[in-house]
């Protein structure tokens, strides 16, 4: 679905095959970056219940809805696995508020949009790497976007969260702190080299396949 004034994408992935006899199904929440009504209202229309908050990068657009997802479903009794790249870990917890003031800042020139919508963002329960499997899904490292920038990958699916690393066709801006254009340039030469059937699911704007996308390099 796509939420907030930035249209982020916010992906439900159902992580198990509903069996005959069950009333919930696990799954992982990727990218919740605006309007936690709308998150569990879809997936309480699927039947759904999170098992992971599996960020693929700290950028507001992608992160503002986890307060209001934690405080759900903590009083229903879930406990949330909440999953980012030790590269943006400040961007949640202690730390981000001023992360994020920083960010916008820097692009918008003021803070009203993080200030508008501020919550206090939980820390992460799980700090992720180059090559972790959590789920489904192995760990690829994409910096440029950001420091800590993720890829997502389903091998069994052949399909790819790229967060705001790689869209159709586009790739993620540098202009934020931590935004280094030669390593981006570099992550999008390791997407290119993976199978060109793999379909892309970004951070922003419609899906897309490794083949359509590499042109940029």
């Amino acid at each position: 679905m796509v939420v907030g004034a930035l249209a982020t994408n916010c992906w439900l992935y159902p992580l198990i095959e509903p069996g005959p006899h069950e009333q919930e199904h696990p799954c992982a929440v990727i990218d919740p970056g605006a309007d936690p009504e709308v998150i569990i209202a879809r997936m309480k229309r699927f039947r759904l219940y999170p098992r992971y908050v599996l960020l693929t990068h700290g950028h507001f657009d992608h992160v503002a809805a986890l307060p209001g997802l934690v405080s759900h479903f903590s009083h229903e009794g879930r406990a949330l696995e909440i999953a980012i790249h030790h590269a943006d870990a400040s961007s949640l917890g202690p730390e981000a508020y001023g992360v994020h003031r920083t960010a916008f800042r820097a692009v918008a020139g003021n803070t009203a949009y993080v200030d508008a919508l501020w919550e206090s963002i939980p820390s992460p329960t799980k700090l992720l790497a180059e090559g972790d499997r959590i789920g489904p899904f192995t760990v690829l490292h994409l910096p440029g976007h950001s420091p800590g920038s993720i890829g997502l990958y389903d091998a069994e699916m052949q399909l790819l969260f790229s967060g705001d690393t790689l869209f159709k066709c586009g790739m993620g801006r540098t202009d934020l702190p931590g935004g280094d254009w030669e390593a981006l340039q570099k992550s999008l030469e390791r997407l290119f080299a993976l199978d060109g059937t793999i379909s892309v699911y970004p951070g922003h704007g419609p899906e897309t396949t490794i083949a359509a996308e590499r042109w940029q390099v």
